[in-house]
């Protein structure tokens, strides 16, 4: 199958500002506002919204928990692929069927979440997790996929899902 051409912005590093974490983080912040915030980007036709609260540093939650890492909701560190892939983020989302990325509903909890990936050729991959809230969709959190484990999980789960379908089609079908 021969696959879309997937063009994604540029990555944004640490050393373009000097190796200065705070305009570091600014511009950032200023590409996240410029993609989410000014602008009301679509997932298959549905609102992208965003967790506002609690700010952090006076940003969007949203924001934090695209640009850091960490289970501990109180002490996330700031993660620089994250940080970096900051523009790749609205373009994952927006073109997930024109790139034909694999795209999977998940339980979590009583929740349901919206796995995009975007899946790199001698480079990490990029994962998008999005939350249906019915009237909308909530941008959750973007992070690479760095470690084969982690791929070998979300394969897992798209590989369910996919079985999953073709049992229910072919359920339906007869």
């Amino acid at each position: 199958m021969n696959h879309p051409q997937i063009s994604l912005p540029e990555l944004v590093f640490l050393g373009d500002f000097g190796n200065e974490w705070k305009p570091y983080i600014e511009a950032v912040y200023e590409m996240f506002r410029r993609d989410f915030i000014q602008s009301k980007p679509r997932f298959r036709g549905r609102k992208i919204a965003l967790k506002r609260l609690p700010l952090i540093d006076g940003k969007e939650c949203t924001f934090y928990h695209i640009t850091h890492k960490g289970s501990d909701e109180q002490n996330r560190i700031p993660d620089l692929r994250r940080c970096e892939r900051i523009g790749w983020a609205r373009p994952v989302i927006e073109e997930c069927d024109t790139w034909e990325l694999k795209v999977w509903p998940q339980k979590h909890g009583s929740e349901l979440r919206i796995c995009i990936w975007l899946e790199r050729e001698g480079e990490p991959d990029y994962m998008v997790i999005l939350a249906d809230r019915k009237t909308h969709i909530l941008l959750w959190t973007a992070f690479v996929i760095e470690y084969p484990h982690e791929k070998r999980k979300r394969q897992h789960e798209y590989d369910a899902y996919k079985k999953a379908e073709a049992a229910q089609h072919r359920r339906t079908a007869s």
